[in-house]
């Protein structure tokens, strides 16, 4: 696996080898607007109410808990905050550089429709071949599952293939799925 960190968070620098790219949404391409602590304090609310206790987890690790018990509704929650928020969405500079002409992906941990809102929000979505969210496929990041999805929608070698993202849950992802992968930026972040 390359890490190839740069100053600049406008760009990353693609090796000439690459045949595909696909980047992560959230703090790469977009900034959704989603206040992430008040769904936390919404969700761990469902969960008492069904006798759970949500101890101080995040959303994600909520809807784990939830899916882990059958309790419906949290998907729904956090889909509608991130559908909201990417209505709301700010670009980030790396969004203008990814028509760079090789087949593009998009492999997000948000779900499938925000990404497609955001992308079109911010007149993205021509340059993006394929988008997969948290809910196209059975497993979520840092499983490989939803990258080499997205690597197989491009019809790539994952091993030809650049994963740009944002957070250490990303270069992860890419490690298990045998990509490459580049921090945008100077290096992960911390949501």
């Amino acid at each position: 696996m390359t890490d190839e960190r740069v100053a600049d968070p406008g760009t990353v620098e693609i090796p000439a080898d690459v045949e595909a790219v696909v980047y992560d949404l959230d703090g790469t391409l977009v900034r959704l607007v989603v206040d992430w602590a008040e769904l936390d304090t919404e969700i761990q609310a469902v969960l008492r109410e069904e006798g759970l206790d949500p101890g101080d987890r995040d959303a994600w690790d909520l809807l784990d808990v939830a899916e882990a018990a059958g309790v419906s509704g949290v998907e729904s929650m956090i889909a509608a905050a991130e559908r909201d928020g990417a209505h709301a969405s700010t670009r980030l500079p790396l969004a203008d550089s990814i028509d760079h002409g090789l087949p593009t992906g998009v492999c997000s941990l948000n779900c499938e429709a925000a990404c497609r809102i955001a992308l079109d929000a911010h007149d993205l979505a021509q340059h993006v071949d394929t988008v997969v969210g948290r809910d196209s496929v059975a497993e979520r990041k840092p499983a490989p599952e939803p990258l080499l999805t997205a690597i197989e929608g491009l019809d790539a070698d994952p091993a030809r293939t650049l994963f740009v993202g944002d957070s250490a849950s990303d270069e992860t992802t890419a490690d298990r799925a045998g990509t490459r992968f580049s921090y945008v930026g100077d290096g992960p972040t911390t949501l």
